[in-house]
């Protein structure tokens, strides 16, 4: 299971997943889908883009990983978490299937959720990629639409060293003759995209070149923003309930994918966009993004976990001009957590933890390595101990922040 073992669980071939579905009779190809890659972002565009379609009268389904608090939260229909019953009776019914196939955790997953949405007959899906794109198990689908987003550095072990290798592997969700939309021109690896498509006669728009997001007022329950489509007004006050200043980066690819939809025939009314930008967390159940968990002190986490992650997190707690920063932090083994680590003020207070999974790095380990760039704070063998000592040392007007990690977020108590 890549969530706890992380590499060693990836398989790089699209055989098993092409293997499960023909057993299954193919149910990835008995609903429309939508599918999202990217490093940073894919995941909060997908939830938009679900409660959007969802907002506009669609039966959505909704793919994402990992999962945070219980592995149901993967596979929703119109925010409804897939039930525990029909996983178990999944299991039971194709249980000689997956001995004879041997299937990663993650294979089966998306098999399951393909499955499920073809059974609740759906009119949509909108599935998120797993980790790369070109080799990922979700690409087996023919989508009404690729959306890629933000491309940084994550995986590189897998997924290669440079920006434009690991918008190769992206890209590789980009299907003859299917509309793919990348959310910000970066113009490194702007060739990148251009040559796939060109290779696939795929439509390729950049979606910033023709949408502009410019962000009014950020609070922390959320934001609002004037769109412009072509130069002109276009979403003037634009509410949403994601409060993470890098939502202004995903905003322009999910709005140009939902013209795009709208285009080939979808329904989706203004009312539904800016219901759906406006409900994102109440419609599908969207958690971890920079999310408020109390006052007094103001605790706050978020589950960006690589370098251009952290650094729109930085960005964002010095925004709020604290008087101090008490962050809890702790990270996955492979990750190039000395990278991040020099990213982090000298002058916040750290509590170095380590999430309950093989695959988080010794804490023990981390203190060391954030010692050597000059970070100082106490380590603690779990995420809960680590919380308790910050909330026992923040003063009322100061910010605990927790995060460096998804599953360091995942073992937050009140989450």
């Amino acid at each position: 299971m890549y969530q706890r073992i992380g590499n060693a669980a990836f398989k790089k071939s699209l055989d098993n997943i092409i293997a499960l579905c023909d057993a299954l009779g193919q149910p990835q190809h008995r609903f429309k889908t939508v599918h999202v890659a990217g490093t940073n972002g894919k995941g909060s565009s997908s939830h938009m883009l679900a409660a959007v379609l969802q907002s506009a009268g669609y039966k959505t389904g909704l793919y994402t990983s990992p999962h945070l608090k219980s592995f149901t939260e993967r596979v929703r229909v119109n925010g409804a978490e897939l039930p525990q019953d029909y996983l178990i009776s999944f299991v039971e019914r194709h249980k000689e299937l997956f001995e004879q196939v041997k299937p990663s955790f993650f294979e089966m997953t998306v098999a399951l959720a393909f499955q499920y949405f073809a059974d609740e007959q759906v009119d949509v899906a909108v599935i998120e990629v797993g980790l790369g794109g070109r080799l990922d198990s979700t690409n087996i689908i023919t989508p009404e639409l690729s959306l890629i987003t933000n491309i940084g550095f994550d995986h590189q072990a897998l997924l290669g060293d440079s920006l434009a290798e690991i918008a190769g592997e992206k890209s590789g969700i980009i299907k003859p003759h299917i509309p793919a939309v990348v959310s910000t021109k970066q113009s490194e690896i702007t060739h990148v995209f251009e040559q796939k498509a060109a290779a696939e006669q795929a439509p390729l728009y950049f979606a910033t070149d023709s949408i502009t997001v410019q962000v009014l007022d950020q609070h922390l329950e959320g934001q609002l923003y004037d769109v412009y489509l072509d130069g002109k007004p276009w979403l003037q006050s634009l509410q949403s309930d994601l409060a993470g200043v890098y939502q202004q980066f995903n905003l322009p690819g999910v709005l140009k994918s939902l013209l795009l939809l709208r285009e080939q025939g979808f329904t989706i009314s203004e009312d539904a966009i800016r219901q759906g930008i406006a409900q994102t967390k109440t419609i599908t159940g969207l958690k971890g993004r920079w999310q408020v968990l109390g006052n007094q002190p103001l605790t706050i986490c978020d589950t960006g976990h690589n370098i251009d992650g952290i650094k729109q997190i930085l960005t964002q707690l010095a925004a709020l001009a604290p008087k101090q920063v008490h962050f809890v932090f702790g990270a996955v083994n492979d990750k190039d957590v000395t990278t991040i680590l020099q990213l982090l003020p000298k002058d916040y207070t750290y509590y170095f933890c380590q999430a309950q999974i093989p695959r988080a790095l010794p804490v023990e380990e981390l203190q060391e390595k954030a010692k050597l760039v000059g970070l100082k704070g106490d380590s603690y063998p779990t995420v809960s101990e680590a919380i308790a000592a910050s909330r026992g040392n923040a003063k009322p007007d100061e910010v605990i922040f927790i995060g460096g990690s998804t599953f360091v977020v995942a073992e937050i108590d009140e989450l």
